[in-house]
């Protein structure tokens, strides 16, 4: 009887398949992600212990999982919490509770930039340095353009944290009079150094986007995120 040839497989294209499939499955797979603000980080050559920020300039505003909403431990109705954080940025009343405000002039910037070209001069790749030095071109730039003011200091934040709870609507409204306490400030600024609202001012027109940038400095916006497990 003769003997029947049976036909090979073709291994060769299960292994092209199975490859397919593993790329499949780790392109479509996703991967749960932690909850967080993103940082970044300095080289580990500049790593320092990190100094503690005053009480005064953290302000904390938290909605809880019944969308109340609580400023610095105490409960406050939607309505108030723009002028809350305009007053948190500006500080009129001195309140010792607040951030000090530092006022910045010419005189200042340029101290502070011969200390900082001092120090580079004897190690030209500090990012620190290199980070302290484009902070202080940008005082300089508004300085010019917007002449002398009060910052708020560079660790000040209003730390805003939600439930995962707390709802959306909720969530946006909080972020709506936060961010329109921005854009107030920015406005009062625009207005007295260019005569024009600071939303009016196009990107566009390389005379609004030195103005946009300036006036960034000079009220820049400090708002934290986090969510509360």
């Amino acid at each position: 009887m003769a003997r029947q040839n049976i036909q090979e497989v073709n291994a060769g294209s299960m292994a092209d398949i199975a490859f397919l499939l593993l790329i499949f499955f780790l392109v479509t797979t996703t991967m749960d992600q932690e909850v967080g603000i993103l940082r970044i980080l300095p080289p580990p050559g500049d790593i320092e212990e990190p100094a503690p920020i005053p009480e005064r300039n953290v302000y904390e505003v938290l909605v809880n999982a019944n969308d109340q909403l609580l400023v610095e431990g105490e409960p406050m109705d939607i309505s108030e919490l723009r002028s809350a954080a305009i007053l948190f940025y500006t500080n009129t009343t001195d309140d010792p509770d607040l951030p000090r405000l530092n006022l910045v002039t010419k005189e200042s910037v340029l101290l502070e930039m011969a200390n900082v070209n001092d120090l580079l001069s004897m190690n030209s790749s500090n990012s620190r340095l290199l980070q302290k030095k484009k902070v202080l071109e940008k005082k300089q730039h508004a300085l010019n353009l917007i002449g002398v003011y009060h910052e708020i200091p560079s660790n000040a934040v209003i730390s805003l944290t939600n439930d995962r709870s707390t709802s959306y609507k909720a969530y946006l409204a909080v972020q709506n009079e936060l961010s329109a306490a921005v854009n107030q400030l920015r406005d009062e600024v625009s207005m007295n150094s260019f005569g024009i609202p600071f939303k009016d001012l196009d990107q566009s027109i390389k005379e609004d986007r030195e103005r946009i940038r300036a006036i960034r400095t000079v009220i820049p916006q400090r708002i934290s995120e986090s969510v509360r497990q």
